[in-house]
């Protein structure tokens, strides 16, 4: 199975690509995590971009918050999937990192999920990956009937209490 990159710009990401992580622990997919920045680290961000399909991944995913140029940094240097997530900072709530991410030039496509998105992100990846992997599809096709019966679940307590 082929791995999922992560890359964050920064450690202070770290909380939110956590949830990235874990999500792909829970399906088995195995991925690494690193800390390239599209500014301070332009060399290594390119180089593990660059090399990536050859060193086992099939989908990337970069985190960043304000000016986040790494998922579209990333996406310049390989034609792997590149999964963007803009990370909210401390400066206008995430929204210039949403706008950074979300809006690339014709022929160097980012997919971008929520601020913050990370469990989405993950979930992405999955996806992309389970197109070649019959396993992994069965595993998704799981997850979202235990969602469906969670959803389901609540509506029942809800309807129980309020619905005379």
């Amino acid at each position: 199975m082929k791995k999922v990159g992560i890359v964050m710009g920064s450690d202070s990401d770290l909380p939110v690509l956590e949830k990235a992580a874990n999500t792909l622990k829970n399906f088995g997919v195995p991925y690494e995590m690193h800390v390239y920045s599209a500014h301070r680290t332009p060399k290594e961000a390119h180089d593990f971009a660059a090399n990536a399909e050859k060193n086992g991944f099939g989908v990337l995913i970069a985190a960043a918050g304000k000016a986040a140029h790494l998922a579209g940094s990333i996406a310049a240097n390989t034609t792997l999937p590149v999964i963007g997530i803009p990370v909210k900072s401390s400066t206008l709530d995430g929204l210039d990192a949403l706008l950074s991410t979300v809006q690339m030039p014709s022929g160097i496509p980012v997919a971008t999920v929520a601020i913050d998105g990370a469990e989405n992100a993950a979930l992405l990846a999955v996806e992309i990956l389970a197109v070649s992997d019959k396993e992994l599809k069965e595993k998704l096709a799981a997850a979202r009937k235990a969602a469906y019966e969670k959803v389901l679940e609540k509506n029942r307590a809800v309807e129980e209490k309020y619905n005379n």
